[in-house]
């Protein structure tokens, strides 16, 4: 195929393309990747992963990218920018115009654990389950490259890598990025209702006792978020933390519900109680508050509480099963182009990976060029932190004593 030449759409039309398809969406992928609970982490998933029977008991599977210019990659829901009017996606037509390759993109997965269900007995034996680029977010990541399930990447395919955020270059998961490289990322943090909470909300302390918003503070039903916003204001290291900061802040927790300070404990659906006013403060994810003050206007404040905030990201994998590695990595290496990277981020609006995308979003949407959820400051990378791993039997335990907390 011959090299697309055609420089990016201009400034208005992909603002008006941008705002129309992020008004039709309101439910966050954050969520969706929030949903696992003790009964995924303990019960028996079946695996029923499509096509396949490459086996790698003698290593990774054979990369044939030279031989077949194809590529099969599963994501998340509105992870990717699109558009309506021709039902495509403008960067993965650019790459494949640019490349030659045929990319089969599938809106596939709805939940870390759920798709590892479907996948995990393939991936366990080695075997081609009909992707070769799996996108997971940092905990299950940690896990599948814990457990030999994913190819070691070949760098000098991917020298764009620098390029990533100096803090996602190594990370404690996968050290040197040696299996994976950022997807999206997100902040959580604090968010408040700016007219009805005009001094702001400082500090998780200030959320769990602020008189003035008792019965009116939503925390999040994700665990790692919560307790990661708490374990933080309470002086621990969440990279590094032991059981006994985790139960510290499960007491915090625990009061602050049967007090009446938290008025629910709530997954996506935090977003409504700050529309109707039920919220007036919240412990929330950075992508749905620039949603919703897209959407119903300017009314929301986020920011990183001052103990610091948490980091997370979805990451892109190759299966060891995987019969197109070089490929996939040559996907990996052109999302990670900064004017790429920032087409990407104009819509799905989520914190941006890529240096360098900043000063490329300038030609896209100015607006959206200066907004810190995006692009955060250097003050605020500095205050983000990434939660330790952990294995399968410590994290079934924090979650059945986070559920048993909130009542569930």
């Amino acid at each position: 195929m011959t090299r697309r030449q055609t420089p990016l759409p201009p400034d208005p039309m992909i603002r008006s393309l941008v705002r129309s398809q992020l008004a039709s969406r309101r439910m966050s992928r954050r969520h969706l990747m929030a949903g696992a609970g003790a009964a995924g982490l303990l019960g028996a998933l079946t695996a029923c992963g499509t096509g396949g029977t490459t086996t790698t008991d003698d290593g990774p599977a054979e990369d044939l990218s030279e031989e077949t210019m194809e590529l099969f990659w599963a994501n998340w829901s509105l992870y990717l920018d699109y558009d309506g009017d021709s039902g495509s996606y403008p960067t993965l037509d650019r790459f494949q115009e640019e490349t030659g390759i045929s990319v089969t993109y599938a809106e596939d997965i709805d939940g870390n654990e759920s798709y590892y269900g479907t996948i995990q007995n393939q991936l366990r034996q080695g075997q081609n389950f009909g992707q070769d680029l799996i996108t997971f977010t940092d905990w299950m990541a940690g896990r599948v490259i814990a457990a030999g399930q994913v190819r070691e990447l070949d760098h000098g395919n991917i020298p764009h890598l620098e390029n990533l955020l100096p803090g996602l270059q190594d990370v404690g998961f996968d050290p040197e990025r040696r299996h994976s490289i950022t997807w999206q990322s997100g902040m959580t943090g604090l968010a408040w209702n700016r007219e009805a909470v005009p001094d702001g909300v400082h500090t998780v302390t200030d959320l769990l006792t602020n008189p003035d918003l008792r019965g009116r503070v939503v925390v999040l039903d994700e665990w790692r978020d919560t307790m990661s916003l708490i374990m933080l204001d309470q002086g621990a290291d969440i990279t590094s933390f032991d059981a006994a900061d985790f139960e510290s802040a499960l007491e915090v927790l625990e009061e602050g519900i049967s007090s009446g300070q938290i008025r629910q404990v709530r997954g996506n659906a935090y977003m409504e109680d700050l529309v109707s006013g039920d919220a007036l403060a919240v412990m929330g994810w950075s992508g749905d508050i620039t949603q919703l003050n897209l959407e119903e206007g300017d009314r929301w404040d986020f920011a990183l509480p001052e103990a610091g905030g948490t980091l997370w990201s979805d990451n892109l994998l190759i299966p060891n099963g995987a019969e197109h590695k070089s490929n996939a990595e040559r996907l990996m290496n052109f999302y990670l182009d900064p004017e790429i990277a920032a087409e990407v981020a104009a819509y799905v609006n989520f914190v941006c990976p890529v240096q360098g995308a900043q000063e490329a979003m300038e030609a896209i949407d100015p607006e959206l060029a200066e907004d810190p959820l995006i692009f955060p400051t250097e003050e605020m990378q500095e205050n983000l932190h990434i939660i330790r791993g952990m294995d399968t039997d410590e994290e079934a335990e924090f979650t059945d004593m986070f559920q048993a907390v909130i009542g569930n």
